[in-house]
């Protein structure tokens, strides 16, 4: 049974940091290609990132330069690091197994605010 348990999240000032975990089992992780999807408050699903098994990394332009994504294959464990944070970052972040959130966990509350 796959299952994906995200941390990390909480209230932070704009141009703060933080750092989101994903545990992540039930799966051949290390095979996985792996996302970070968003959801601002009363908006859609939204794409972040991926991290495909080769090691290449993609980010939506509006988090380039400012997000980085990496994993940890002996953990299983996925990450996120999150720096220059705006309040348009403000959102439920949730790590996924595909790009649409199919298969995703319940998600971390990001809240950017002053």
């Amino acid at each position: 049974q796959v299952q994906l348990v995200e941390s990390g999240g909480g209230l932070v000032q704009p141009g703060g940091s933080l750092r989101l975990s994903c545990a992540a089992s039930g799966f051949t992780f290390s095979r996985s290609w792996m996302y970070w999807l968003r959801q601002p408050p009363g908006k859609g699903l939204e794409w972040v990132s991926t991290t495909y098994t080769g090691g290449e990394t993609v980010y939506t332009d509006s988090v380039k330069g400012r997000f980085t994504i990496s994993r940890d294959n002996a953990k299983n464990t996925l990450y996120l690091q999150m720096n220059s944070l705006k309040t348009e970052d403000t959102a439920v972040y949730y790590c996924a197994k595909d790009r649409q959130g199919t298969v995703r966990g319940k998600g971390t509350l990001v809240t950017v605010s002053s």
